[in-house]
């Protein structure tokens, strides 16, 4: 509510537009970036917005920073940010809700999504007795051993669709099987990931009591999300929805935040009450909410480099000196591993050939901004440490910075027997 209040502080909502205009080029030139690369956009937002705060202390101390962002102004951001994630959630949760089960490929699809979920559930309980036998407090934190565990095997399991959609769309690849595929078996692994996750923070309560009380919390974000569904499908929402798209939409997002922050109120993350609002958002050819929802999602997206900065600020600047190499490394190469070999085996398993394998497995491995929103969700919950979550998100930037080059890498690979059996077939013809 202080935050809220000071919104009335003239200065102070001049500072805060300085700082969000602030956020907003610093993500253009992280946008920018990454397309020289050849990166996806929203990996250089990532980037550049997590490193801006560790570089200002860097570069010109501490108190830069705290002139730049104080307290009261990072507090403002911070809760914009939050709503910036709440409304990019109603877009992805009901992306994730109107995944297809059926068609005559879902054997297939659920072998890799068994292949890219089992296998990265194994490497993160690997971390997390990594943690555990190094006796690093840190990284360990004082949350319930059950809820802690879960919650890295968890995070080693998230594969981001959003990212993941973007890299096939600018590769061509939307149409092909290996991007059908593991687009498809990406959808199912986030719908378990987000029930896992909801477990995992219920652990976190570490009493009968507790989790008697997240399990209440539960239930009220699930009446919420009934009571949503109920009110969409009646003929006054969908009459209002088709006349006034943009009302329709506003209104939308205003329901979003408030069951999110009325989860949060109640001891849960704000992140479940707007996944709850997200799936309860009626779906298919007679429901006219997709503009709505492509409309909320869109403003949530634009808040969203917000949230990277708030995140780089309140985990990495206090966290580099905490954090071992050794824990980094091993998260990225036990990501690397569960999700690589996993999507593979799985994929070889439903019945895909060698060739959309690999492309299967190198996909698989992409994490990006949903991994982030699940390391926040187990920060915000304090089941995860700075120096674990810092070690986790390293790892996540890192297999969705190398998605791209692999592909472009294996499409080489694949093209040289080509020429060179072409090559041999020309000279033996002029002979």
């Amino acid at each position: 509510m202080e935050s809220l209040r000071l919104l009335g502080d003239a200065p102070r909502v001049a500072h805060v537009l300085a700082a969000l205009a602030a956020i907003l080029l610093i993500a253009f030139a992280g946008r920018s970036l990454a397309r020289v690369l050849r990166q996806p956009v929203v990996i250089g937002e990532i980037v550049v917005g997590l490193l801006s705060g560790p570089a200002v202390i860097a570069l010109f101390g501490r108190d830069t920073l705290d002139a730049a962002l104080p307290g009261p102004v990072f507090d403002v951001v911070k809760l914009i940010a939050q709503a910036g994630l709440v409304l990019f959630l109603v877009g992805l949760a009901h992306t994730l809700g109107a995944a297809d089960s059926g068609g005559p490929r879902r054997g297939g699809t659920l072998w890799v999504a068994t292949g890219a979920l089992v296998p990265p559930l194994l490497t993160g309980l690997l971390l997390a007795g990594l943690v555990l036998a190094s006796d690093d407090t840190a990284a360990r934190g004082d949350a319930p051993l059950p809820a802690f565990v879960l919650m890295v095997a968890v995070s080693m399991s998230i594969t981001a669709v959003p990212v993941m959609a973007r890299i096939l769309a600018d590769r061509g690849m939307t149409r092909s099987a290996a991007g059908q595929t593991a687009l498809a078996a990406a959808l199912v692994i986030d719908a378990v990931g987000w029930l896992l996750l909801t477990l995992a923070i219920s652990l976190g309560a570490g009493s009968l009591d507790g989790v008697l009380h997240s399990v209440g919390a539960l239930a009220f974000g699930a009446v919420c999300a009934l009571a949503v569904r109920h009110g969409l499908r009646t003929r006054a929402a969908r009459s209002l929805c088709a006349r006034l798209p943009r009302t329709a939409a506003v209104l939308l997002g205003a329901v979003a935040l408030a069951v999110a922050l009325a989860m949060e109120h109640l001891g849960m993350t704000a992140v479940l009450g707007a996944a709850l609002v997200g799936l309860a958002i009626p779906r298919g050819t007679n429901a006219p909410w997709e503009r709505a929802v492509t409309a909320v999602s869109r403003a949530g997206g634009a808040l969203a480099p917000a949230f990277f900065v708030v995140t780089g600020v309140t985990v990495l600047t206090g966290s580099f000196t905490d954090t071992s190499w050794r824990l980094i490394a091993a998260a990225v190469v036990l990501g690397c591993l569960g999700k690589g070999l996993g999507g593979y085996l799985g994929a070889r398993r439903g019945g895909r050939p060698p060739r959309t394998a690999r492309r299967v497995a190198v996909l698989m491995n992409t994490r990006g901004l949903t991994e982030l929103i699940v390391l926040q969700a187990g920060l915000s919950s304090g089941i995860l440490t700075g120096p674990i979550v810092l070690a986790l998100i390293v790892m996540a930037l890192t297999t969705t910075a190398m998605t791209g080059p692999l592909l472009t890498l294996l499409d080489r690979a694949e093209r040289r027997p080509t020429t060179a059996a072409y090559a041999v077939a020309t000279e033996s013809r002029v002979r």
